[in-house]
């Protein structure tokens, strides 16, 4: 009973930081381990326990995966040049990872949600950065300088998260527009790494099939 209590307060104590209220978030005091996650069972912000393995943990997880990885693009930002970007994405990620992590309609109520205006902000950084790249003619192989390459890894785990989103929307209801934000946003991470080495003056490896090789 202790250990159920516990992820009670836990649970709780997670849609209370993700409400809205015009105030930024604030997460009660939670003890890191509880425990009961030892036998491969995870609560999500609702009633009862699922599977670690189950398509909505695997989703959400993806979308934190990614998330963590535009915190790796952040820290090889020496110059800031993405900082005010990435970080509202970062934002509006643990957004789209929470209502992924809730079940119940009451739970969804009290959360902030990802819009298609968020989808449509996306694109307007796409065509901002765009204005300053040459036409891409042919396929890039993903590298140049780290802060690139990591953005292009990035974009491969976020891929990954929409093909998530996509097999759970096979069995589970999933709004579309979340599958639209990490569609928007893979397109968004390619643009960027383009951008980045073209402004560090480093020229992009385009790709020649092997039996075109000299």
């Amino acid at each position: 009973m202790m250990r159920e209590s516990g992820e009670a307060r836990k649970a709780a104590a997670a849609r209370e930081s993700l409400r809205l209220g015009g105030r930024r978030p604030i997460l009660a005091s939670v003890k890191i381990y509880t425990r009961a996650g030892d036998d491969g069972s995870t609560g999500l912000l609702g009633p009862g326990r699922v599977s670690k393995s189950a398509p909505r943990v695997e989703a959400y997880g993806s979308v934190d995966e990614l998330n963590a990885a535009l915190g790796t693009v952040r820290a090889l930002d020496a110059d800031r040049w993405l900082e005010r970007d990435l970080e509202q994405i970062q934002a509006r990620l643990f957004t789209l990872g929470a209502e992924l992590a809730t079940i119940t309609a009451k739970g969804l109520a009290g959360l902030e949600r990802v819009s298609e205006g968020h989808v449509t902000d996306l694109e307007h950084v796409i065509d901002r950065l765009e204005t300053e790249l040459s036409p891409l003619q042919t396929f890039i192989l993903p590298s140049g300088t780290p802060l690139a390459a990591q953005l292009h890894l990035a974009r491969t785990i976020c891929r990954r998260a929409e093909r998530r989103l996509v097999a759970l929307a096979a069995v589970e209801t999933v709004e579309p527009r979340l599958v639209r934000y990490l569609n928007r946003l893979s397109d968004l991470l390619f643009v960027m790494a383009r951008w980045c080495n073209a402004r560090a003056g480093v020229a992009e490896t385009a790709w020649r099939p092997a039996s075109r090789e000299p």
